[in-house]
């Protein structure tokens, strides 16, 4: 084993079993409050990439993700990626794990229990959302949760129509619960289709994605101007992009903020020497927060702000990139090559914060 290699379990112990969590963010711009003291929900989502149990199912485009196929995807190494992705969790929590966890590239829902029950992840009782995506390749977008942070009310998948000369995407999953058994919060976990058909080609997808998440945001504004809601996932696009600043009618400008407008929490990270993601030596920020104005601004009741939102940067999730100088995601595969990472993504944070009237601050 190498020197390298070494080091890197040694830190993945070290983190897990000694629970130094409050310095996760250590490398980001700290608030200037106490998160742990404070917090009242965490929410993360992860890109997880392509976890995928190891039976070929013949509906689906997975099979370089079995034992046969290219990859030579078997029981050790699904194990291996099931267990990153509880010490990922386990690790983004602080001194208990996230209420709500958004998921995207999960195969089917046996992926999610071999997650809950397969992993000490059993004691913590989180329960699953998940429904079959049309993805041609079979992944979906899902969510767990702890009932004791978050209490679902409703769910359904919300279908994105391309037209036929494009291949399936995945469903928008939106979630309507309640925190503390009274502020109501609308959450939609999103991934939007990739560009590895080339950037102009996509671009059209993730438009009609944005159209078809806009549509039901502004159902829940006409309702409700005051609606508190958080769309979050892989938008496969960076904070200026047009699909998001035209269609999806995201700002990123928070100087004046109304309650019937969405905000980006993550355009800011642009300013970090890091991303969410990196392509071709250049960090990427895909993944990210958009709010509405009212979690912004409400006197009392659930309430964020953007120095709550965090890219997940932890040692044992990085790893040197060789090719283009600096670190970059430390992924399962390098390659074809298997070397037992956890995702090309970084997984991302937002934290909530109970506001009683009359706070000047939480």
């Amino acid at each position: 084993m190498s020197m390298i290699n070494s080091l890197r379990i040694w830190i993945v112990l070290f983190w897990i079993n000694t629970i130094c969590l409050p310095s996760l963010f250590a490398q980001e711009q700290a608030p200037s409050f106490d998160p742990e003291k404070n917090r009242t929900l965490r929410v993360m989502f992860y890109n997880v990439e392509n976890v995928f149990d190891t039976v070929n199912d013949p509906l689906t485009g997975d099979e370089e993700f079995t034992p046969s196929g290219i990859r030579r995807w078997n029981g050790y190494r699904y194990r291996n990626k099931i267990e990153n992705i509880y010490k990922v969790i386990v690790s983004a929590g602080g001194w208990g794990p996230p209420g709500l966890v958004g998921f995207c590239e999960i195969e089917n829902r046996k992926v999610l229990e071999d997650l809950l029950h397969r992993t000490p992840f059993s004691k913590y009782q989180y329960k699953i959302i998940h429904n079959e995506s049309p993805d041609f390749r079979g992944i979906d977008v899902a969510a767990i949760y702890r009932e004791e942070k978050f209490q679902p009310v409703s769910f359904r998948y919300i279908s994105v129509p391309l037209p036929e000369q494009f291949e399936r995407t995945r469903d928008i999953l939106y979630i309507k619960g309640t925190v503390q058994a009274s502020d109501t919060l609308h959450i939609f976990f999103n991934h939007w289709p990739s560009k590895w058909q080339g950037e102009l080609q996509s671009r059209p997808k993730r438009i009609i994605a944005a159209q078809v998440l806009r549509h039901h945001i502004d159902s829940l504004f006409k309702n409700n101007p005051e609606s508190s809601i958080v769309a979050a996932g892989d938008f496969n696009e960076l904070p200026e992009a047009e699909s998001l600043t035209k269609y999806l009618k995201t700002q990123n400008n928070l100087d004046s903020v109304q309650t019937d407008k969405m905000y980006n929490l993550s355009s800011h990270w642009k300013k970090l020497p890091y991303g969410s993601y990196k392509y071709q030596g250049f960090w990427q920020i895909f993944d990210q927060y958009h709010v509405s104005g009212s979690l912004l601004t409400k006197n009392a009741g659930l309430k964020t702000s953007q120095n709550d939102a965090h890219i997940m940067l932890t040692p044992f999730l990085i790893t040197e990139d060789e090719k283009y100088t600096g670190t970059k995601p430390f992924r399962t595969y390098s390659g074809y090559r298997y070397q037992g990472g956890f995702s090309d993504h970084l997984p991302v944070i937002l934290d909530f914060h109970w506001c009683q009237p009359g706070d000047l601050g939480y």
